[in-house]
């Protein structure tokens, strides 16, 4: 019987992870990644302006 208790224990805790992620995973299909991206794109826009001044010249 105890045995039996040992081999309840990883089952329980499998279903109790696939439950849990589950429940977790359940808003992430209604999100919107519109203003990520925008923000990221904004991002990439000011990385590839050229400088104004090199990185060398003192102030």
């Amino acid at each position: 019987m105890a045995a039996l208790a040992w081999l309840l224990i990883p089952l329980v805790a499998a279903i109790g992870a696939g439950l849990w992620g589950s429940w977790a995973n359940r808003t992430r299909r209604a999100r919107n990644d519109g203003p990520e991206l925008d923000g990221y794109a904004r991002f990439r826009a000011a990385m590839e302006k050229p400088h104004s001044r090199h990185m060398t010249e003192q102030p």
